[in-house]
């Protein structure tokens, strides 16, 4: 398995399993009952750091294009900086889920931005700019 790959699997495992501790969140606040229940305007609302973990979790799944650009570079051979910038994402992207679920404002920007810039670096990789 490419470095790329490896990099690319951890990102898609651990954007599958954020909502895991949601559901924890709303097994404690609702019950199992309530949990299981259609969401309605009368549910007693989740923890604060819960619905921003959620909030990180929407925002993750929305990065598709770091995937579909890592794909593209799997018929291209490794690279140092393609390897370079797909730990770069992971990592970014894992900071921004931990700053976001503890409400850190400016570090949560920050580290968004760094995953926005490994996905450029990435794009610009593909079409051997870097």
């Amino acid at each position: 398995m490419s470095t790329e790959l490896f990099w690319l699997v951890l990102t898609i495992a651990m954007t599958g399993l954020l909502w895991v501790p949601y559901i924890v969140d709303r097994l404690m606040v609702r019950g199992p009952i309530g949990a299981m229940a259609n969401p309605s305007p009368k549910d007693k609302p989740q923890s604060a750091w819960a619905q921003r973990l959620m909030a990180a979790h929407i925002n993750a799944g929305k990065s598709g294009c770091f995937c579909s650009a890592r794909f593209d570079r799997a018929g291209a051979g490794h690279r140092a900086a393609t390897a370079f910038t797909c730990a770069l994402y992971f990592w970014a992207r894992l900071a921004h889920v931990v700053v976001y679920t503890l409400g850190i404002p400016v570090f949560r920007t920050l580290t968004f931005a760094a995953g926005f810039v490994a996905q450029v670096s990435l794009m610009l990789a593909i079409f051997k700019l870097i």
